[in-house]
């Protein structure tokens, strides 16, 4: 159990190192007027969905590497934030383009899904 355990807590810390952690100081800088499209995980510590996501994210990560900023808002540090876009479900995945936006997704999804709506992003 200590191994499973201290594997755990590498893989959080893992996470942590791959991805840009936004708050209320900087959503609009990373966000809004980035040049780039980004998505946004509206997520929690607390949620499992959050923890199984993750992985997905990662790999989304280093595959749109350049083209698309992959971040995570957590909403229990970031209140405003996530009820300004009034979302009722977390994870929620918030796709923005040009500083608006322009699609979501609520919940746990498929990998191909998520690639396909960040393919749309590009256009």
């Amino acid at each position: 159990m200590l191994v499973v355990m201290a594997s755990s807590r590498r893989n959080q810390s893992r996470e942590n190192e791959m991805q840009t952690i936004v708050v209320e100081a900087n959503f609009r800088k990373e966000v809004l007027e980035n040049p780039e499209p980004v998505l946004v995980e509206f997520g929690a510590d607390w949620c499992g969905a959050s923890h199984m996501l993750a992985p997905i994210l990662m790999q989304l990560r280093e595959e749109f590497d350049g083209q698309i900023k992959i971040v995570r808002l957590d909403i229990d540090a970031c209140p405003r934030v996530a009820e300004e876009y009034g979302f009722q479900e977390v994870p929620t995945l918030a796709f923005f383009k040009n500083g608006q936006m322009v699609d979501q997704i609520s919940g746990v999804a498929p990998r191909l899904i998520i690639a396909n709506k960040l393919r749309a992003l590009l256009r």
